[in-house]
C-alpha cells in the first residue's frame, strides 16, 4: 500500500523528530541528576561493573565496550569523550570518575587511547548511585530492550548545580556553570526550611560560579540576572600577581586553553601591541599554574591589555536550561534547587516505602519464628514424625496458622538458632523491626520528616565532600576603556616643519652639562624641528597651525618611537592642507579652562577650551595665522620677540572671545621684528631666554614690569651674531630640566639650575654647541 504526503509534512514531522531526541537523548541535562544520558550509562555500567572507589581501576576501552552494548548505541569516541571529560578536575568541579592515565591538559593536550587510560568511579558519584537497588528510580528498556537502564539517578548530590553542564541541541544551548558544594548545600537547607525564601536570600548562599580552576568573577550584575531569569553574562579573569616587575599568572579562567593564552600573549609581544613587556614563559609544573610575562613598563597597563587582548579574561555565558518532566525549560536558582529538593523527596519516600516493605516482610517471617521457638519441643517433634518436607510444612500452616512463607523458614532453620542468644537476638529483631516499621510509617505520613532526613542527609554530604571556594567573586565591573590600556607616563612630544611628529621617553635623554653637543633626538632630511613639549601620555592634544585652525587627537595615538625615528605624517592624523604647518601644542587632561591665543600680528584673546571639543581631526576655526597658544595657568602673558624684546601685562587685561575673534592688540612689533613665544608667568621665577645660536640665560621675573597691552616692550636679551635672534622666552622656577633640540635635530638635557642668572641686557653663556631650534620644560 502506498502512503502519499506532502513532503513539507513529512519534512516538518520528521525534523521534529529529530530535534526532540537530540534534546531529549543527547545534548540536554535531566533537572533531577544533572546528567546527559551518555553521562548517567557511563555511570551505571561502572557501578554494574563494581568498579567503586575502593576496587582495583578497570581498562576504560572495556568500560567503553559495557556501555556501547549495553545502553548507548552510538560512536565509542563520544561514550570515551563524556567518560574523559568527567575525570578532568579542570573540567569538572567535582569529577565523578577517578581515572588513572593521561586524560589530557588544561593546555587543550587531549587524553589518551582508551585502550591505554583505566578508570573508577569517584567517591562522590557512588553517592549518586546510593540506593538505586531499592526500587527508588524507574527502570527504562534499553536501546534493543533486552536490559533495563535508570532513567534518572537518585543523586544524593546536587549534581546540576555543582558541576554545571553545557550542550548545544537544536534550537536551544544549555551552559550551566559549575557551584561550590557546601553553599549549594546551605541553600537547599533553607529552602527546606522556608520554601518561601527569596531568590536574592539564596543568592546570600550561593555567592555565584564555582570554577574548577579558580580565577575571578568581576561584578555581581551578571550573577544575579542567571539566578533570577536563568540567563545571564558574567566576566570571568584569571587570577594574577605582581612580582619584581613581572605579571605571574597562577590560575585560568574556565575552560581557557593555557599554551593558546601563552601562544596569544607571545604574539602580541611580538607584535609590538603589548610593548610593556619584554617576554612570557610557562613555568607551570605538578604543583600549579605559573605562567610568567616579564615586564619593561608599567604592569597595570600591560594587565589591562592582556585582559583585552586575550582569554585571560573571558565572557560565561549563563543558561540554566535543563529537562524538567522531559521538557527543555529555563530555570531560576530557585526552580533548580526546588527541583532537586522535589526529586530528592520522592526518592526518599520510594525507599522508606521499599524499606518498609522489606521489613514487614522480615517480621512477618520472624513472627513465625518466634511462634516456633515458643514452642519448639513440640514444632521439632512435629517435624521428625512427618514423612516429607511438604507434609511438614502443611502440618505446621495447619496446627499453628503459619504462611507458606513462615513455614519454609522454620523448616530452613538451622539447630543454632536454638541456642538461648540465638532466641534472645530473634527476641530483639522482632521488637527492633516493630520499630522501624513504626519509624517508617511515620516518615511516610509526615513531609516533614521526609525534609529532615533530607536536610541531614544535605549536611552529611556537605560535610563529607565540601571544600572553599576556589574562584573570587569581585564585586564592581568597570568597562576597560582604551586609556586604560595606555601606561600614564610623561613623553617629549617633537613636530617638524615637514610635518612628522613623534613621541618618546623623557627617559631616552640623559643630563648633560649645559654647552654640549647632546645626543640624537630626531632623524632629519631636509627637514627642522620647529615643536618640542612636553606632554602625558594621557593627554589631549589639541594643535594651532597658522592658519588659524585648531585640531585635536589623543596623545596615545602618536606613535611612540626611539630618539632616531623620523616620525610619522601628522597628515595621517590631522585634516591639514599641504601648506598648513602646526604652530603650537596644548597638552589637556579634559577641556575645561581657557586657552590664551596670539596671532602672527600681535593680537591677542582668551578663549574657553571647550569651545575646541568638537575640533578633532577635522579641525575648527581657532583666529587668523596664529602664532603661539597656551593654556590660561598663573597671572601675567609674557611675550617674547625674535629681536630682544619682550611684553608683560596682566592676564585678566585679556578679553574672554570666541573662536572666530580676532582679538586685541598685544604688543606693537618693531620694523623686521617677529614674535618668538608666548609664556604665561606666576611668582617668583625666572625668564630663561634661549637663542638660535644655542645661547641662553635666566633672568629674575621681577625685572620685567607689567605694563599696559599694545606697547613695544623692554629689552629681554640683547641680541648680537654671536648669540643669533631669541627662539623661545619661558618661565621657570629653577629645579626643572631643560630639552632643546637643534636645527640638525641633536638633543640637549640639562638642569635649569646649571644656567646663570643675568640682567635683561645680558647675551647669556652657551648652552648648546650645535644651536636651538626649539626647547621645552620638564
Amino acid at each position: 500500500m502506498e502512503l502519499i504526503r506532502e513532503i513539507s509534512e513529512e519534512l516538518k514531522s520528521s525534523y521534529i523528530d529529530y530535534a526532540m531526541s537530540v534534546i531529549v537523548g543527547r545534548a540536554l541535562p535531566d533537572v533531577r541528576d544533572g546528567l546527559k544520558p551518555v553521562q548517567r550509562r557511563i555511570l551505571y555500567a561502572m557501578y554494574e561493573m563494581g568498579l567503586t572507589h575502593n576496587r582495583p581501576y578497570r581498562k576504560c576501552a572495556r568500560i567503553v565496550g559495557d556501555v556501547l552494548g549495553k545502553y548507548h548505541p552510538h560512536g565509542d569516541s563520544a561514550v570515551y569523550d563524556a567518560l574523559v571529560r568527567m575525570a578532568q578536575d579542570f573540567a569538572m568541579r567535582y569529577p565523578l570518575i577517578d581515572g588513572q592515565g593521561n586524560f589530557g591538559s588544561i593546555d587543550g593536550d587531549e587524553a589518551a587511547a582508551m585502550r591505554y587510560t583505566e578508570a573508577r568511579l569517584a567517591k562522590i558519584a557512588e553517592e549518586m548511585l546510593a540506593d538505586i537497588d531499592k526500587e527508588t528510580v524507574d527502570f527504562i528498556p534499553n536501546f534493543d530492550n533486552t536490559l533495563k537502564e535508570p532513567s534518572v539517578l537518585p543523586s544524593k548530590i546536587p549534581n546540576l548545580l555543582i558541576n554545571g553542564s553545557s550542550g548545544i541541541a537544536v534550537g536551544m544551548a544549555t551552559n550551566i556553570p559549575p557551584h561550590n558544594l557546601k553553599e549549594v548545600c546551605d541553600a537547599i537547607v533553607a529552602f527546606i526550611k522556608n520554601p518561601e525564601i527569596s531568590i536574592e536570600e539564596l543568592a546570600n548562599f550561593v555567592k555565584g560560579p564555582d570554577f574548577p580552576t579558580g580565577g575571578e568573577i568581576i561584578g555581581l550584575a551578571g550573577i544575579l540576572d542567571a539566578y533570577r531569569t536563568g540567563r545571564g553574562r558574567i566576566v570571568v579573569r584569571g587570577k594574577v600577581e605582581v612580582e619584581d616587575k613581572a605579571i605571574v599568572i597562577k590560575e585560568m579562567p574556565y575552560l581557557v586553553n593555557k599554551a593558546k593564552l601563552v601562544e596569544k600573549i607571545a604574539e602580541l609581544i611580538k607584535e609590538g601591541r603589548l610593548e610593556e613587556a619584554r617576554t612570557v614563559r610557562d613555568e607551570s609544573d605538578r604543583e600549579g599554574i605559573r605562567v610568567v610575562v616579564e615586564l619593561k613598563g608599567n604592569a597595570q597597563t600591560a594587565l589591562n591589555k592582556l585582559y583585552m587582548f586575550t582569554n585571560l579574561q573571558t565572557t560565561f555565558g549563563i543558561i540554566n536550561l535543563a529537562l524538567v518532566d522531559g521538557e527543555p525549560k529555563i530555570l531560576n536558582l530557585k526552580d533548580l534547587i526546588s527541583e532537586y529538593v522535589d526529586h530528592r523527596r520522592e526518592i526518599v519516600r520510594k525507599r522508606t516505602e521499599f524499606e518498609l516493605k522489606r521489613a514487614e516482610e522480615r517480621l512477618h517471617i520472624v513472627k513465625g519464628l518466634k511462634k516456633a521457638v515458643e514452642d519448639i519441643d513440640n514444632v521439632i517433634s512435629l517435624i521428625k514424625s512427618s514423612k516429607s518436607p511438604k507434609e511438614a510444612k502443611d502440618r505446621l500452616i495447619e496446627k499453628y496458622e503459619f504462611s507458606e512463607k513462615q513455614a519454609d523458614a522454620i523448616l530452613q532453620m538451622r539447630m543454632q538458632k536454638l541456642t538461648s542468644m540465638e532466641i534472645e537476638a530473634l527476641i530483639n529483631e522482632y521488637q527492633d523491626l516493630i520499630k522501624k516499621i513504626e519509624e517508617y510509617r511515620q516518615i511516610l505520613s509526615s513531609i516533614t520528616k521526609i525534609d529532615e532526613i533530607i536536610i541531614r542527609e544535605v549536611e552529611e554530604i556537605r560535610e563529607k565532600y565540601g571544600d572553599e571556594r576556589r574562584t573570587k567573586i569581585v564585586e564592581k565591573h568597570e568597562e576597560i576603556s582604551v586609556e586604560e590600556l595606555i601606561a600614564k607616563e610623561d613623553n617629549v612630544l617633537v613636530i617638524t616643519q615637514n610635518g612628522f611628529i613623534k613621541r618618546m621617553d623623557i627617559e631616552s635623554f640623559r643630563l648633560q652639562e649645559r654647552g654640549g653637543v647632546g645626543l640624537i633626538g630626531i632623524q632629519l632630511k631636509d627637514d627642522v624641528p620647529t615643536t618640542i613639549i612636553k606632554c602625558n601620555s594621557h593627554d589631549k592634544l589639541l594643535f594651532f597651525t597658522n592658519f588659524g585652525k585648531a585640531y585635536w587627537i589623543n596623545a596615545y595615538e602618536v606613535p611612540k618611537q626611539d630618539r632616531t625615528a623620523k616620525g610619522i605624517n601628522i597628515r595621517r592624523f590631522l585634516n591639514v592642507s599641504e601648506d598648513e604647518r602646526i604652530v603650537s601644542v596644548v597638552p589637556t587632561k579634559k577641556f575645561g579652562g581657557h586657552v590664551v591665543i596670539l596671532t602672527q600680528d600681535g593680537h591677542i584673546k582668551r578663549t574657553k577650551l571647550s569651545d575646541f571639543v568638537n575640533a578633532k581631526r577635522s579641525g575648527i576655526i581657532a583666529g587668523n595665522k596664529i602664532a603661539f597658544a597656551r593654556r590660561c595657568e598663573g597671572n601675567d602673558v609674557f611675550i617674547s620677540t625674535k629681536k630682544g624684546y619682550a611684553v608683560r601685562f596682566r592676564l585678566k587685561s585679556i578679553p574672554e572671545l570666541g573662536r572666530s575673534a580676532r582679538g586685541v592688540k598685544a604688543l606693537k612689533l618693531r620694523e623686521k621684528d617677529e614674535i618668538a613665544n608666548l609664556t604665561i608667568v606666576r611668582k617668583e621665577g625666572y625668564i630663561l631666554t634661549l637663542t638660535e645660536n644655542g645661547y641662553g640665560k635666566r633672568t629674575d621675573e621681577s625685572l620685567y614690569r607689567a605694563t599696559n597691552r599694545g606697547t613695544m616692550g623692554i629689552i629681554n636679551l640683547k641680541v648680537t651674531g654671536k648669540t643669533g635672534d631669541v627662539v623661545a622666552s619661558e618661565y621657570v622656577r629653577g629645579d626643572e630640566e631643560l630639552i632643546t633640540l637643534s636645527k640638525d635635530g641633536y638633543a640637549l638635557k640639562t638642569a635649569v639650575s646649571k644656567i646663570p642668572v643675568k640682567g635683561r641686557s645680558a647675551s647669556g653663556v652657551l648652552i648648546s654647541k650645535r644651536g636651538i631650534a626649539c626647547a621645552t620644560i620638564l
